[in-house]
C-alpha cells in the first residue's frame, strides 16, 4: 500500500488524465504490474491561492480572482456610475437629460473618479464631475463600502 501511495503521489496531469479516460492504469511496484482502477482512487484538486478552479468531466477551468489596484479602481468607477444612475432615476430625469455632478472628495475614491472621469461622464451624461472639499447638501451613497456625498442636478 505504501509503495502504491508513493507512486500515486508522483502522478503527473497526464497520468491522471489517462486514468480518468481509460478507467484504469498499470503501475509497476517492485517490477510487478498492478492494475489500479479509477474506482480505487479519489481524485481531488486543490485551489491555488488567488484562483478559483472548477472541474467537470475532463474539463478544468481556473480563474485568477486576484483584485489588482487597477481592477479595484475600475470597479469603484462602475459602482459610482450605478449609484448616480439610480439617483437620476429617483429624480425622474429623462434618459437624455444632461446632469451636473458634485462629489465630496473622499481620498479612497479620488483616483478612480479622476482616472475614469471620461467613462463615468459618458455613462451618466454629465459634462464633468466636480470634486469639492465639502458638500453641505446632497445624497449620501456607498461605493464599495466607502460613504460619500454627491449632488446631482439637471443641467439647464
Amino acid at each position: 500500500m505504501k509503495a502504491v501511495t508513493t507512486a500515486l503521489s508522483q502522478f503527473s496531469q497526464e497520468h491522471i488524465a489517462k486514468l480518468e479516460k481509460e478507467g484504469d492504469i498499470t503501475l509497476f511496484i517492485d517490477k510487478e504490474p498492478i492494475i489500479l482502477s479509477i474506482q480505487e482512487v479519489d481524485i481531488t484538486s486543490e485551489d491555488i491561492p488567488g484562483w478559483v478552479v472548477a472541474n467537470k468531466n475532463a474539463l478544468t477551468v481556473a480563474l485568477d480572482v486576484t483584485v489588482t489596484p487597477a481592477l479595484a479602481q475600475e470597479g469603484n468607477a462602475r459602482e459610482f456610475v450605478n449609484r448616480i444612475q439610480k439617483i437620476r432615476k429617483d429624480n425622474g430625469y429623462d434618459l437624455t437629460d444632461r446632469i451636473l455632478v458634485k462629489v465630496a472628495d473622499v481620498p479612497p475614491l479620488t483616483d478612480s473618479l479622476t482616472q475614469f472621469n471620461d467613462y463615468i461622464c459618458s455613462e451618466i451624461l454629465a459634462d464633468s464631475i466636480e470634486l469639492v472639499a465639502e458638500l453641505a447638501n446632497g445624497t449620501e451613497i456607498e461605493v464599495n463600502d466607502i460613504l460619500l456625498k454627491v449632488f446631482v442636478s439637471k443641467k439647464a
